[in-house]
């Protein structure tokens, strides 16, 4: 059964209102911009410093995802959580985990989903929009 935890990201966001802008993929992490409903000077960066298995995905794909039961811990307008238990974490390559504690991460948004495994704690940051 997927669990949903809720992160605190240090900022207001309303979910339904922001969006992925940017996304970032290097040989030690990623990077991901995400907008701030009321703030059109400033994105929302969140970063990963170790290597990542990561999925985007459109919200309406989210959706109508099948996972085994239904989500506890979803939080209306929440943006940032860590998963226990989801489908997209249960179903990755064991030779690629083995060894490695990995975290389940999801960030949702009106537009777009992104779903990151990674050994790394995601850092929040605003940055100024280019």
């Amino acid at each position: 059964m997927p669990n949903y935890y809720p992160i605190e990201i240090g900022v207001p966001l309303q979910a339904s209102r922001s969006d992925l802008v940017a996304f970032t993929w290097s040989t030690n992490g990623v990077v991901a911009d995400f907008i701030l409903p009321d703030d059109t000077a400033h994105v929302l960066r969140i970063s990963f410093n170790k290597q990542c298995i990561v999925r985007l995905l459109d919200e309406m794909a989210l959706s109508t995802e099948h996972d085994d039961t239904p989500n506890e811990g979803l939080v209306s307008e929440h943006f940032a959580y860590r998963l226990e238990g989801a489908a997209f974490a249960r179903t990755q390559s064991k030779a690629w985990m083995f060894g490695v504690p990995l975290t389940h991460y999801q960030f949702v948004t009106g537009m777009a989903c992104m779903d990151v495994l990674s050994p790394a704690v995601p850092t929040f940051t605003q940055v100024r929009r280019q």
